[in-house]
């Protein structure tokens, strides 16, 4: 009788030395995973003043579609150092630097323009675009200067959420319906449907909380 007594003792002993070690390890992992987890991005939508802000309405609405975790702005006025009177347009990469300034950690700041801005590419020191978003960066900017009359508003956002991408890492995508295509000096964005699976992957590994999967 004593020694099966003392066999049950030690066979709960074991069990519960197991489960300790277990519950252990469980905590061990989920204080490793709660130390490293970063807090999800924050986009920050910076109008300046010649924009209306209907026009900033509807592009935050279809930016808070994709990505819900969005903050409007105070309009604030356009930088007027950024001015290339030789072709009357702005400077793209110059309105970056002002924004990049003002944008802490965790946050990505877009401004939003009616302005015809540009940038340097290849050799053309002055290129019209519609957005420029270094890859990765702080900040980036879009323009609605260039787009088309007709669905002005929901081009704007892709433009927007395209440079967004950029700041995060993105490249250009091969997708043809993809946010992230390569506009080619043109504007396709009515062919665009969303992110595709390979670039939403990219911005959930990103940290970014999607409205839907």
């Amino acid at each position: 009788m004593s020694i099966n007594r003392n066999f049950e003792n030690s066979r709960f002993l074991y069990l519960l030395s197991v489960l300790l070690l277990i519950f252990s390890c469980s905590e061990k992992k989920n204080a490793v995973k709660k130390k490293t987890e970063k807090p999800c991005v924050t986009i920050l939508i910076q109008p300046f003043k010649d924009i209306n802000e209907n026009t900033v309405a509807k592009v935050t609405e279809g930016i808070k579609k994709v990505y819900p975790n969005v903050k409007v702005l105070e309009a604030i006025n356009f930088p007027a150092n950024t001015y290339y009177k030789e072709r009357n347009r702005y400077r793209a990469d110059s309105i970056i630097k002002l924004l990049s300034k003002e944008t802490k950690e965790g946050f990505v700041t877009i401004g939003l323009t009616t302005k015809d801005i540009s940038a340097t590419r290849g050799k053309i020191k002055d290129f019209g675009i519609m957005g420029l978003g270094y890859t990765p960066g702080k900040a980036c900017v879009a323009s609605n200067f260039r787009l088309s009359r007709e669905n002005r508003d929901e081009q704007f956002f892709k433009i927007a959420i395209h440079e967004l991408g950029h700041t995060q890492g993105l490249p250009h995508c091969p997708e043809k319906m993809c946010f992230m295509r390569d506009a080619e000096g043109k504007n396709p964005t009515n062919e665009e449907t969303g992110f595709c699976k390979k670039c939403k992957t990219f911005l959930i590994n990103k940290n970014w909380k999607f409205s839907s999967i």
